[in-house]
């Protein structure tokens, strides 16, 4: 990836009037008549630093209201930016919010037409992509009907179909894709898979890790209008859904305040020597859980870990009892754990360890405390662990020839 970067962003911010009641509305417009900047906004981009090379592909992630469709409108021309500089190069292709860029009165075809010309084609070369265009978006007579009439789905499918057919040299989307049936979704990435590959610079926002991965080289977080990590697609996706994970989950934990003496409870847990940071794993590498255990009657209790991904699926889980494995004591009220898994199998993400703290005959639990942790790598294989496999390479028809004369039905 070398020459001039088709973006260039530098310390771009982006603020809104406030416009929330009828005071704020009038203050903004007196700034206007007067000709003086706004004073009341809302900061929705701050500082913002981005170059996207030719060829390289770039996904833009984090929640909604993070500013991401406004940092690709403001890449696209479609806003200003408040403070900073915005530089892009070569022929653009856009494909931001449903219907932009139609005609509602027009139809398909003629919407054809104006979108093509928009972006620099000659009359020839219109004539010449319709076909394709039409065949692309497959959906029949529709074409001739005025877009107006068209479903959500319907309207995004004729503004990909536009856009593969002009190959821009910096093609820029949003999440409008996830709005198409699935059959259209795996058409749309099979050919951004083969725009990328043919050396096309592309810039998406996208919820789906799974398609950021798929197609983007690096990734671009932003946390309430600003970059809070960058760099390679992998790791900065594994830190976002680590962070969503943390977010979203299940807080509630046993009342600790209780535990005074009167119950079994797990006091520290962990993992590969860090208790409050989340630690990254390589993948493959050694997992290393400790921790300390509270007996109120000097019992050794029985200890439970359970390992869970970020959705909180459930991936693997054993117990001090299940292994006889025996605690360490500390003193007459505190036990010592630790188990060791070696080359842990799972694939890049985000995991949480579960610790529980059991009575000695395993019967009751009496509290739980998680800690997480973040396996990384660069695999595009899917589950949560690898399994041991091998694929025969280029099988011969005598090596299949059983499987076809089999009687089994």
């Amino acid at each position: 990836m070398t020459g001039k970067p088709l973006i260039e962003l530098t310390g771009v911010g982006k603020n809104y009037p406030l416009a929330s009641n009828s005071s704020d509305r009038l203050a903004a417009l007196w700034d206007l008549l007067l000709g003086r900047p706004i004073r009341r906004t809302r900061n929705i981009l701050h500082d913002i630093d981005l170059r996207v090379l030719p060829g390289c592909s770039v996904g833009v992630i984090g929640e909604n209201g993070a500013g991401k469709s406004t940092l690709l409108k403001l890449v696209t021309g479609v806003l200003r930016a408040s403070q900073g500089e915005v530089k892009t190069r070569g022929r653009i292709g856009a494909l931001l919010e449903l219907g932009a860029g139609f005609h509602p009165d027009y139809t398909g075809r003629e919407n054809i037409s104006l979108n093509a010309a928009l972006v620099g084609l000659t009359q020839t070369e219109i004539l010449a992509k319709t076909p394709e265009i039409i065949a692309f978006a497959d959906i029949g007579d529709y074409i001739d009907e005025p877009i107006k009439h068209y479903s959500s789905g319907m309207v995004v499918r004729l503004g990909f179909a536009i856009i593969a057919a002009t190959t821009p040299d910096l093609l820029i989307t949003d999440e409008v894709l996830a709005v198409g049936d699935e059959s259209f979704q795996k058409k749309c990435v099979k050919w951004l898979e083969n725009y990328v590959e043919s050396g096309g610079t592309l810039l998406i926002v996208s919820h789906s890790m799974y398609h950021v991965q798929k197609l983007c080289q690096q990734a671009l977080w932003l946390h309430d209008g600003s970059i809070r990590k960058s760099g390679d697609v992998f790791e900065v996706t594994q830190a976002y859904l680590a962070f969503h994970e943390r977010k979203t989950a299940d807080t509630e934990t046993s009342d600790r305040a209780a535990a005074d003496g009167d119950r079994f409870r797990i006091d520290s847990l962990w993992i590969n020597g860090c208790d409050q940071s989340q630690p990254s794993i390589p993948m493959g590498a050694e997992l290393r859980i400790q921790g300390v255990v509270y007996s109120p009657d000097e019992r050794m209790p029985v200890v439970v870990i359970g390992i869970v991904r970020a959705d909180g699926t459930p991936v693997y889980g054993t117990s001090s009892e299940i292994d006889a494995a025996q605690l360490g004591k500390i003193d007459a009220h505190h036990f010592a754990f630790e188990l060791v898994l070696e080359h842990i199998p799972l694939l890049p993400g985000a995991y949480t360890v579960r610790s529980h703290a059991m009575d000695p005959e395993g019967v009751r639990l009496f509290d739980t405390l998680s800690h997480d942790f973040i396996v990384a790598g660069q695999s595009r294989e899917l589950g949560f662990c690898r399994l041991p496999h091998h694929w025969v390479d280029a099988p011969t028809e005598e090596s299949i020839a059983h499987l076809q004369n089999s009687d089994d039905p």
